[in-house]
């Protein structure tokens, strides 16, 4: 339940800041049939627009550059939140695997995002089910405290991929229906957030393109929000 350390960062005009949060995306290994680096999708616009947004909606002091952190580095104990994206393809050595359960069961809590489609949850599933082969993925209900920290998110919408949502879709790969799921641990506590047949981070790279609905950017960063805090605080 405890971390090394927050991250430290040098503010502007050289004076020493401490900083509450750092957006940590993690870099892993993936399939040998993809030829691009699926972890960096809409990196790093998605956490320069995010750590904008968190920093005016809270009072978390909020670090304005995101870091990139392997899974097979312990410096991952410094980061009580990580993201994660594209997990359809994603691969973990054994060290790995037990690195990112040491992290999860001691306090870490990881954001799962844009994946979609059946291949992509087996594949997802089958890692998970490596790092923790007595829990179960479940879906999270409508109360649960994730969805409560600032925000009400009793309601919530799929966040789709722009390129989806300029073919008229709200979905891709077959993933036509969104689902939040999660792992806990034995007290209840959310370690995984799992937004599956989503694209969160499309939401946050594109809040500057007024191609992307704004209804849409917002919830995203209300969703984003609620996770982080819920991280933070548990």
């Amino acid at each position: 339940m405890f971390f090394l350390q927050l991250s430290v960062a040098l503010a502007c005009a050289g004076t020493a800041k401490a900083e509450e949060f750092t957006f940590a995306r993690l870099v892993y290994t993936q399939s040998l049939f993809d030829d691009w680096p699926r972890w960096r999708a809409d990196w790093p616009e998605a956490e320069t627009h995010f750590n904008a947004g968190l920093d005016r909606l809270t009072r978390l002091e909020v670090s304005a550059e995101g870091v990139l952190v392997r899974m097979n580095d312990e410096s991952i104990f410094d980061y009580p939140w990580l993201y994660v994206v594209e997990v359809g393809s994603m691969m973990l050595s054994s060290s790995e695997v037990a690195l990112l359960r040491e992290y999860l069961l001691r306090g870490g809590f990881m954001m799962v995002d844009d994946f979609h489609g059946v291949s992509e949850w087996r594949q997802f599933e089958a890692v998970m089910s490596q790092v923790f082969p007595d829990i179960s993925i479940v879906d999270l209900d409508d109360g649960n405290e994730a969805f409560h920290v600032l925000y009400d998110l009793s309601e919530r919408v799929q966040i789709p991929g722009i390129r989806a949502l300029m073919n008229n879709r709200t979905y891709e790969k077959g993933g036509r229906v969104a689902r939040w799921r999660g792992i806990s641990d034995d007290d209840g506590r959310v370690m995984v957030a799992i937004n599956f047949n989503q694209d969160i981070g499309d939401a946050w790279e594109h809040a500057d393109d007024a191609a992307y609905p704004a209804t849409l950017t917002a919830h995203a960063y209300r969703l984003g929000v609620n996770y982080v805090l819920y991280a933070m605080t548990h």
